[in-house]
């Protein structure tokens, strides 16, 4: 693993243009890092090459590190997700995404603070037994959870929320109805929680807590729950800081970690240069305290919030005028004048 190299995929439609502010905000930062290329999505399928090239894959597991723009899976044809791949080629087991408020985006909740993990490999997302029947009136597909991948999945929560100083992690399931795969998972929970005993622990059935989330989303702190569970959930997160544009990801294995922005590729704004990059950047701090940079992770959470807070050089999403490098460019004078 070369240690201060990270991979940068920039992705598709908007995706060059928000990780090229990206990389620039960690230039200002002086954060001592190198940057490797690599392409994935409809761009690697443009170059007549595989949606993953195999190039792709030997920097990635060269730099065991990555910062990765939003990417289009083509839809039909046999094409497999991207991220699907990626996660399941470098086990990349856990899912993170926080959402947080940001002072100046309009939202109906203030002060929210929820951090989604999700496990990020089994589940109704591994694809298992995917079959439709010959007079194309039934479907199926298999759900899989095993108790080894959610021990780690629920011990990494646990340390997480941990380290974080957070107070109490809620186990979202489904185990009254999906009694073997949730009421496995469930089962691991209440194992595992015994070895955290200064962290409240709470159990909640996913309809409830999508229902909660909606009332009252500061009754929550952490959430952690299956593949499924945890992709739904952690968009509702999102929704409530003011949607996709403002909410990092990132995607952590034992060995390396990969960090995006989880909206899409935006192709009805592409190239137009006014893509709001704040996700990204916000994904780009998660990655520099993966990397143990912490005080230049509060040091960039701390510009965006002030920059977007002032609400005067944003983006048109975020009520402003700014182009992207409009917005870059004034990001970096605040980080400079620090």
């Amino acid at each position: 693993m070369n240690e201060n190299t990270v991979t940068v995929i920039p992705g598709d439609g908007i995706g060059p243009d928000i990780v090229d502010s990206t990389v620039r905000v960690l230039d200002a930062l002086d954060c001592g890092l190198k940057f490797e290329y690599a392409i994935a999505g409809q761009t690697a399928l443009d170059k007549g090459l595989e949606l993953v090239p195999e190039e792709t894959l030997t920097i990635l597991r060269r730099n065991r590190l990555a910062l990765k723009g939003p990417i289009t899976t083509p839809v039909g044809g046999g094409f497999t997700s991207v991220n699907v791949t990626l996660r399941k080629t470098f086990d990349l087991f856990a899912n993170v995404r926080p959402a947080l408020s940001i002072p100046g985006v309009k939202s109906r909740y203030d002060n929210v603070d929820i951090m989604t993990i999700r496990e990020n490999i089994e589940g109704i997302y591994s694809g298992l037994g995917q079959t439709v029947s010959d007079d194309g009136e039934t479907a199926e597909l298999r759900s899989r959870i095993t108790r080894t991948e959610s021990e780690r999945l629920l011990r990494f929560a646990y340390e997480t929320a941990t380290k974080q100083g957070r107070k109490k992690v809620t186990v979202v399931h489904k185990a009254n109805i999906m009694k073997s795969t949730s009421g496995l998972f469930l089962d691991v929970a209440r194992k595992v929680r015994k070895d955290y005993p200064n962290l409240e622990h709470e159990e909640m059935i996913v309809d409830a807590c999508a229902m909660q989330l909606a009332m009252n989303p500061h009754r929550f702190d952490v959430l952690v729950t299956t593949n499924l569970f945890g992709d739904i959930l952690s968009d509702l997160c999102a929704g409530l800081i003011g949607g996709l544009g403002v909410a990092p990801g990132a995607n952590i294995g034992e060995h390396g970690g990969l960090f995006e922005a989880v909206h899409g590729s935006a192709p009805d704004i592409a190239g137009k240069g006014i893509a709001n990059p704040t996700a990204i950047l916000l994904a780009g701090a998660m990655m520099l305290d993966y990397m143990e940079q912490h005080d230049k992770a509060k040091k960039l959470r701390r510009t965006v919030r002030h920059v977007v807070g002032q609400g005067e050089v944003v983006t048109p999403d975020l009520g402003g005028r700014a182009s992207t490098s409009e917005f870059t460019d004034e990001l970096i004078r605040h980080l400079t004048n620090q």
